[in-house]
């Protein structure tokens, strides 16, 4: 199988198993966790252009399980880590990564932000290096150990 069909596998199978735990993930820990790993995917490389924080915001948008949440409310969070990102990528970072570290406690909200990083990130057929990278570090805050996705 081709890496790039892989990576579409991957991607599909993360979001059934977020559908499956749509009603578990309704905190506002999971939310901001979420939005910050959203955020922190689009500006892996470093910096994030207006089409990447349009087509992660449209996936966010899309998402069944961030359905839980009021749009603007998603959109408001996404814009503000992603303007910490942009602002200084790596102090940015280290706010990022402790937002995400909130959910480490509730073992389905962390395995949860993690799939949803995996799901922005393979969404355009790219899980690109400089993406694993990021997810890789998450999984780090979350205390789950990156093999368990094949990070």
């Amino acid at each position: 199988m081709a890496l790039w069909d892989r990576i579409k596998d991957s991607a599909a199978s993360m979001q059934t198993q977020l559908n499956a735990k749509k009603n578990d993930l309704k905190s506002g820990a999971f939310r901001d966790a979420s939005m910050a790993m959203c955020a922190l995917v689009a500006a892996a490389d470093g910096s994030i252009d207006a089409s990447e924080r349009q087509r992660v915001a449209g996936l966010i948008m899309s998402n069944d399980v961030l359905q839980n949440f009021p749009a603007e409310d998603l959109q408001a969070r996404f814009n503000d880590y992603c303007q910490k990102l942009t602002a200084d990528f790596d102090f940015g970072k280290v706010g990022v990564l402790q937002t995400i570290g909130k959910v480490a406690k509730k073992p389905t909200e962390a395995r949860a932000v993690i799939q949803i990083g995996i799901v922005i990130g393979g969404a355009d057929g790219d899980f690109d290096e400089q993406e694993r990278a990021v997810v890789r570090e998450a999984c780090f805050a979350v205390g789950i150990s990156p093999s368990e996705f094949d990070l």
